[in-house]
């Protein structure tokens, strides 16, 4: 009860000192929502404004009722440590009652777990831009919601606090945030592969040097001006679809279309994405350990399927957690896709190993997946199945820790830090 009601206090103060900054600097503000994509989405138009604004972005994904404040007062996670807090506090304090070079323009994520977490945000800053990734059919933290489309509808809820006729961006792959818009006196841009998607993208393939893959690109087009856009460092058309995202809010804030593409070009998917590395015994990771839901399962998994000159697809997936009641459908129907696309699967956790019955059942030779219940009982079974050529996709919900599987498998050690969850906290944790 104590440590409950001195998380409000904190939350509150926090949010009370990060409404005095906005009402003193008044930044543009940028607000990043949706279910799929937003970290990356997030960074992509970080990345493509950083040279027409003096900006700060939400590090990492700081998204909620603590991140989001810390990013307006320009403030680390101080995690447990008192002496961290007092520093937060002295920042906001700081820039409240002395004089600061406040960046111009805010690119906020913002995210929910539970009913009311966005109301919450919303409360403290009001966004000018909003960005809407993908909203699936079965959304992640889905359990803590009555339906899916109230997941949707809260994740929305940016852009119904927008003014009329300022900049709203969706994603076009997916009729839920479209139906939506509708409703709104907003300037609403679509992007994405739809053929009638504003920035519109088309013929994704993968970006290749010597044969290996180190990315992907396509073609752009957005009124009479065409392009390519790449992204390097990552596989999966899905990691197109922040890059363009970035390139539709530059435009719907006047940049020209050749300088806004020009300025996603640095972009780079932020650790756990799908990112490519070499791994043991001439093998390829694809490092998508950050988190899983159904729809990024789906991706993963077809990236999985694109790559070339492969001796084995191996897929290592964890359990995708806080589905709820669409637990059990949402594993198995992952469990059939798998089959697929894989030659081998892994199964790590209690939920995952409905997945590996299902990718049983859908053909896999029993040999062929394997159950464990942690990430560490995974990897010495890994480390011994590798051979020369496979390629590896290591997938599962950030309680997981799949980002430790990886870490095994990496032929480079110093791979390590472009990890996901490699900070000191996260490191002592079981």
């Amino acid at each position: 009860m104590i440590k409950r009601f001195a998380r409000l206090f904190v939350a509150s103060l926090l949010a009370t000192l990060s409404r005095g900054i906005i009402r003193k600097y008044h930044p543009k503000i940028i607000m990043v929502t949706g279910s799929v994509g937003k970290t990356s989405t997030k960074d992509a138009i970080a990345t493509a404004l950083s040279s027409t604004y003096y900006l700060r972005k939400s590090e990492k994904s700081f998204n909620s009722e603590f991140g989001v404040p810390f990013t307006i007062i320009g403030a680390e996670n101080p995690w447990t440590s008192v002496f961290a807090w007092l520093r937060v506090f002295r920042q906001a304090f700081a820039l409240l009652l002395l004089p600061s070079h406040y960046p111009k323009l805010l690119v906020l994520e913002v995210g929910a777990d539970r009913p009311g977490d966005l109301a919450r945000i919303l409360r403290i800053a009001t966004p000018d831009v909003v960005v809407v990734t993908r909203l699936p059919e079965v959304p992640v933290h889905v359990e803590a919601y009555a339906t899916p489309q109230a997941v949707r509808e809260e994740e929305f809820a940016p852009a119904y606090a927008l003014a009329p006729a300022a900049p709203l961006i969706i994603s076009s792959d997916g009729h839920h945030a479209r139906a939506m818009a509708a409703r709104l006196p907003v300037r609403v841009t679509t992007y994405g592969f739809q053929q009638d998607a504003q920035v519109h993208l088309s013929n994704p393939r993968l970006l290749l040097e010597e044969e290996r893959p180190v990315g992907m690109q396509a073609d752009v087009r957005i009124g009479d001006f065409s392009g390519v856009i790449s992204v390097r460092g990552a596989v999966g058309r899905q990691q197109l679809a922040p890059a363009a995202a970035a390139l539709a809010t530059a435009v719907a804030l006047g940049v020209a279309p050749a300088e806004a593409l020009a300025g996603t070009s640095a972009y780079v998917p932020p650790p756990g994405r799908t990112r490519i590395f070499p791994g043991v015994c001439g093998s390829m990771l694809i490092d998508d350990s950050y988190n899983a839901s159904p729809a990024a399962a789906e991706e993963a998994l077809e990236a999985l399927r694109t790559l070339p000159q492969v001796t084995r697809r191996i897929a290592v997936l964890g359990d995708m957690l806080e589905l709820g009641r669409y637990s059990v459908e949402e594993h198995a129907r992952v469990g059939r896709l798998v089959a697929e696309v894989a030659d081998v699967v892994i199964a790590v956790g209690i939920r995952a190993r409905g997945l590996a019955a299902a990718a049983r059942d859908a053909g896999l030779p029993e040999e062929s997946v394997q159950t464990f219940d942690s990430a560490v009982e995974a990897i010495p079974a890994i480390t011994t199945l590798i051979q020369q050529g496979d390629a590896l996709l290591i997938k599962g919900s950030q309680s997981m820790r799949m980002e430790r599987v990886v870490e095994a498998l990496l032929a480079k050690q110093e791979d390590v830090a472009q990890l996901v969850r490699q900070d000191r906290e996260w490191k002592r944790r079981p």
